[in-house]
């Protein structure tokens, strides 16, 4: 007769080799989505970049100039916003701005906070500049290449479309927890977005990139209608495809420099990222249990006795799991994940993924804050003190 904790093991192969199954089917999922290309823009609208920046990113310089560099016919201004004069990152965007006296771009320090999504509130301050009609928002830790405009603007320009965005791919720095860090974008976020996106999923909207008409952006309510939540790009794709209109996710991949200080900040870092989903979604986030098939397994094999089967299933695991690694770093140019280092990178993800139902507080750039039931922010303490 089987008793709990017979039970429980079985429970735990069982969602295994659930998780062998979706890490198979994100193979597939990214092989796909890496034969398509972008579309060329038929005509290059007038566009305005907007790059919030908080604080001194890993090599925030070449990314903001790579934003600068774009080999795009057609006239682009790029506004920098900032919250504070003494913010690190304002000394950063007045040497590039230095160093290409050719290029239209304006810094913006404006210390407004409409609402209690900061970064949201310092694009709203930024708006005050734009110039153009089509918008481009786009995180300050990303790293473009000359031909990205041309990738999100080919899209928008398609009949029926609202809103491109991108996903991104992760570039470790240094250290071991930049590694772990990278790992979670490259071999988790991304291609579980791609599987979300083949079964025909609301794949949300990414902050690495949100391009969009001004129009549009007025007749979805504009920057108000997300300035106090924590999920702000899914809110706005959301209400954008209410709208009747179409969300497309541009097949160029932007990249993102992972530089994480140490395992705790890694940990804060990839919390903020879990309780964003849990407001969007908190059964989608409990049911991705099974994409960290190699923690299931761990966890199975004392619960089974050590038996074969659960050795086959852990084997099962981390053979599909390092399958998954390789087709994402072929597909998307990856430093892929040293081998020593994955049950460590799925036993986190698990750790991060449970600790994300236990509280409501998330910490972004050093400042704490409560989101409610409806994904909404209450900062705490003193605002970017």
């Amino acid at each position: 007769m089987l008793n709990g904790i017979d039970i429980l093991g079985d429970v735990g192969i069982g969602a295994t080799l659930l998780g062998v199954f979706y890490l198979v089917t994100a193979m597939a999922a990214v092989w796909s989505f890496g034969r398509k290309r972008p579309a060329v823009p038929g005509k290059r609208p007038s566009v305005t970049i907007l790059k919030p920046v908080c604080g001194a990113d890993p090599g925030l310089y070449e990314n903001l100039r790579s934003f600068c560099r774009q080999a795009y016919d057609g006239p682009v201004q790029i506004v920098i916003g900032a919250h504070r004069e003494t913010d690190p990152a304002v000394a950063i965007a007045r040497q590039v701005i230095a160093d290409l006296p050719g290029i239209d771009v304006t810094l913006v320090v404006d210390g407004a906070l409409p609402g209690s999504n900061f970064k949201i509130c310092n694009v709203a301050n930024m708006m005050a500049v734009a110039k153009h009609e089509v918008l481009v928002i786009a995180d300050s830790d990303m790293r473009v290449e000359p031909h990205y405009l041309d990738a999100i603007v080919g899209p928008l320009m398609q009949p029926g479309v609202g809103l491109v965005t991108c996903l991104y791919k992760g570039r470790p720095e240094r250290g071991v927890a930049s590694a772990l860090g990278a790992a979670f974008i490259n071999n988790g976020f991304l291609p579980s977005v791609l599987v979300a996106r083949w079964v025909g999923a609301d794949t949300g909207c990414f902050g690495a990139t949100m391009a969009l008409r001004r129009s549009t952006l007025a007749e979805v309510g504009g920057l108000g209608a997300l300035i106090n939540h924590l999920a702000d790009d899914y809110v706005l794709g959301r209400l954008v495809r209410d709208a009747g209109y179409a969300v497309v996710i541009s097949p160029y991949v932007l990249e993102n420099i992972v530089l994480e200080a140490d395992l705790g900040a890694l940990f804060l870092h990839e919390l903020r990222w879990q309780r964003t989903v849990r407001s969007i979604s908190p059964v989608g986030l409990a049911a991705s249990v099974v994409t960290n098939p190699v923690a299931l397994a761990l966890l199975a094999l004392p619960l089974n006795g050590f038996s074969n089967g659960a050795w086959l299933a852990l084997a099962a695991a981390l053979a599909a799991r390092e399958a998954l690694i390789y087709t994402c770093s072929r597909i998307f140019g990856l430093i892929p994940l040293r081998a020593a280092l994955v049950p460590i990178r799925d036993v986190l993800s698990l750790i991060v993924l449970v600790a994300s139902f236990c509280g409501q507080r998330v910490t972004w750039r050093d400042q704490s804050f409560q989101v409610d039931q409806r994904g909404e922010l209450t900062f705490e303490g003193d605002p970017l003190a």
